[in-house]
């Protein structure tokens, strides 16, 4: 495992352990206690002769000090810099900034946030020897105003989080730089490292029966039961040919627990009911594991990222499942008579990236079911969703709440699958299949 992946694992194991709720560390101005409590990382410059003369210490919250620091939005970075001005001549000043950016495929990076702390200058501080340090403390914002091209209008924006997927087509990247300004026609010498950050928002919280079965333990009401706790989608046809013999239709009905507001650890609860005059057909389109559904994500790169309902092209849009829910017989009785209920949840996994929209790059998340994969079933349609919803990832859950996991033993989502038929249907603008709210 190289440097990079280290770093991306361990910022998500980071973020597993501290997404759960608000952290301490977020005033302005963080105690001493706090700060003993976060790892301490250091990196250094090396002259010619390999010998060090710039020093960045920086405390974080990463778990591991080996890693890339961790900061959650509007922390304050602080550490200390320190020069060995006995190894460099001509030093004219220092100074610690932090830098942030996206970069996507075939276009220059745009820089959206650009912070700078002057520790010393020689017009004021006179001629410096030997080695000096100086203690920073560099607030971040939680926005900032960005201008999309060169002379546009610049609007606010809420920071991204740092987006460093291997392969990505786009990238989002923090820096912590430390400035050593030499004279006219000197080049300026820098330490730079990279570092995580993470947006902080709250899922809405659910409605007051689903709270009370999270706290309680009892088993989730429905919809039937608790209608604001839930959006009831439209019905929709499951065709097909059963056996290479006959053609068949099963009505199906999801129910998606609302807010459709998530955060990250936590289950999407479902349920689903089936209806056809076909017996036959229902028991075997309706057998848990031959329900599929799907939490995808989309990444739209370039001019369109920031436009609602924008058509996005396969050169500039990217789609991939994220997750794939599981499903057990309802508990509520609901069985024969022409009707089928089964219950489920889409484990959101911890460390996702939020959804968020920022110029020329937008992160964002929908459902998405396709027809029953089962045994002697050949679907008429088998890559063409059934619906789309889209659904608003967080990295905090609503204060108090503390969702559970629903699924019996031996029912495990899984974030296995292949979207790469469902994202040529969508990419190639066949929107017939876009009954609630899809992407385009």
């Amino acid at each position: 495992m190289d440097k990079y992946t280290e770093a991306q694992a361990a910022s998500t194991s980071n973020q597993e352990d501290q997404d759960t709720e608000l952290p301490a560390y977020t005033g302005r101005g963080a105690s001493s206690s706090q700060a003993g409590e976060l790892s301490e990382h250091t990196y250094k410059l090396e002259d010619s002769k390999g010998r060090p003369w710039i020093w960045l210490t920086v405390k974080s919250r990463a778990k591991d000090k080996k890693t890339w620091p961790l900061f959650y939005e509007r922390d304050v970075i602080q550490g200390t810099v320190e020069v060995d001005f006995d190894k460099t001549d001509g030093a004219k000043g220092v100074s610690i900034g932090v830098t942030a950016g996206v970069t996507a495929v075939g276009q220059e990076e745009l820089t959206f946030l650009t912070l700078s702390n002057d520790l010393w200058d020689s017009k004021s501080g006179g001629k410096a020897k030997g080695r000096q340090s100086w203690p920073f403390s560099i607030s971040l914002p939680g926005e900032a105003a960005v201008a999309e091209r060169p002379k546009a209008r610049a609007d606010m924006y809420r920071l991204p989080p740092t987006f460093t997927e291997r392969a990505s087509p786009a990238y989002i990247d923090y820096k912590l730089v430390v400035t050593v300004r030499r004279g006219a026609l000197r080049v300026n010498q820098t330490l730079t490292t990279s570092f995580f950050y993470t947006p902080l928002s709250r899922a809405d919280p659910p409605s007051t029966l689903r709270q009370a079965a999270y706290q309680d333990g009892h088993a989730l009401v429905g919809p039937e039961g608790d209608p604001t706790g839930w959006k009831v989608l439209p019905p929709v046809q499951i065709t097909g040919t059963l056996f290479s013999t006959r053609t068949i239709s099963v009505e199906c009905t999801v129910a998606i627990a609302t807010p459709l507001s998530y955060a990250t650890g936590s289950p999407i609860p479902l349920e689903v009911t089936f209806s056809s005059e076909d017996e036959q057909a229902l028991d075997i389109l309706c057998a848990a594991n031959a329900v599929r559904v799907h939490l995808y994500r989309e990444r739209l790169i370039g001019s369109h990222a920031i436009k609602e309902g924008a058509a996005g092209q396969s050169n500039n849009t990217f789609r991939e499942t994220m997750g794939t829910a599981a499903f057990w017989p309802s508990q509520d009785g609901v069985a024969g008579q022409g009707k089928r209920r089964l219950q489920g949840e889409i484990d959101v996994r911890k460390g996702l990236r939020p959804t968020f929209v920022f110029p020329r790059f937008t992160l964002r998340y929908a459902l998405c079911m396709l027809p029953s994969e089962a045994p002697g079933f050949v679907p008429a349609n088998p890559d063409a969703p059934l619906f789309t919803e889209r659904v608003i990832i967080h990295t905090l859950n609503a204060v108090g709440v503390v969702p559970r996991s629903f699924a019996p033993p031996g029912y495990v989502s899984s974030t296995e699958g292949n979207y790469n038929t469902v994202a040529g249907y969508l990419e190639n603008g066949n929107q017939r299949f876009y009954h609630h709210h899809g992407f385009m």
